[in-house]
């Protein structure tokens, strides 16, 4: 079982309401779509931030990340990446703060509610 967030380069949406539209179709454009899009270089800047602190190397059950290496999970200007559940309320924490430092906009798409 995983936590899962999304981030994005943009405005910060009025509401959750907004954020939930504007992750759809990020989503669907940025990890659906085949073809890999560059990751915006703040997205870049954020995975740094967050591998900095836990390493994203895959160590088997050890690892905080469900996917591996966590930039593989970035698509231009937008990143959906899994943390292991029982490190959730430690790393999503910090990724909010990371996200908030650089301008990002941090959702969570199982509450459906912008993070900060």
């Amino acid at each position: 079982m995983s936590y899962d967030l999304a981030v994005w380069v943009g405005d910060r949406p009025a509401d959750d309401s907004e954020a939930a539209i504007v992750h759809e179709a990020l989503y669907e454009k940025y990890i659906e779509m085949e073809e890999l899009a560059t990751p915006h270089r703040l997205i870049k800047t954020f995975v740094e931030r967050l591998v900095e602190r836990w390493s994203d190397v895959d160590t088997g059950d050890d690892s905080p990340w469900t996917g591996s290496p966590l930039l593989r999970s970035a698509r231009g200007p937008y990143i959906y990446f899994g943390i292991a559940w029982s490190r959730a309320d430690e790393l999503s924490s910090y990724a909010v703060q990371v996200a908030e430092q650089l301008g990002l906009t941090c959702f969570d798409p199982q509450m459906g509610v912008l993070r900060s």
